[in-house]
């Protein structure tokens, strides 16, 4: 049976509230800060009884956006007006260990070498070649580049400190030590 779109959900409404908790809510309706502003809109309608798909049709959100919110009023009380971080529990290196160590080889040769048209490595002409090479399968950003290096105790902006050159004369031309 077809019930037009709506789905048969069990309404969800938060549990009690507190005299402290309503006041920091009814406090939070005039927040800067609108994650918390929108958050107490919603468990405060929760609390005069709407259902959540019409507190989040007229907030502009999903009924399920608010089913979470409630859900996580319910586990962590008031700390729900407090936004988490974003930032990924566990990062990964777009670069293993011996991709990293090719990549930092590479940049002791010349881009020409590589059939490019300068002689100067840049962050983003070293991602291309690493791809093009197949070093790495696909194609990484400057800055994924510029953290690999990081990674390894490079420093980009002192790469003159540690790129070499098969110039005979280079330890002499790099300490300005021309005559």
């Amino acid at each position: 049976m077809y019930n037009g779109g709506m789905n048969n959900r069990k309404p969800i409404f938060v549990r009690t509230i507190t005299e402290e908790e309503r006041k920091r809510l009814e406090a939070g309706l005039r927040s800067s800060e609108a994650f918390v502003m929108r958050r107490c809109q919603m468990l405060l309608a929760s609390s005069r009884g709407e259902h959540a798909i019409a507190i989040g049709r007229e907030l502009g959100c999903s009924g399920e956006n608010v089913r979470r919110v409630i859900r996580a009023f319910e586990e962590h009380g008031i700390n729900v007006l407090k936004a988490k971080s974003r930032r990924p529990k566990e990062v990964h290196a777009a670069f293993s260990l011996e991709q990293a160590e090719k990549l930092k080889d590479l940049l002791h040769h010349s881009p020409r070498e590589y059939g490019k048209s300068t002689s100067v490595w840049t962050l983003e002409l070293a991602a291309e070649v690493c791809h093009d090479k197949g070093i790495t399968d696909q194609r990484f950003s400057d800055e994924t580049v510029r953290a690999t290096l990081e990674r390894l105790g490079v420093h980009w902006r002192r790469a003159k400190e540690w790129i070499t050159s098969p110039d005979a004369e280079y330890e002499r031309k790099k300490t300005n030590e021309i005559e």
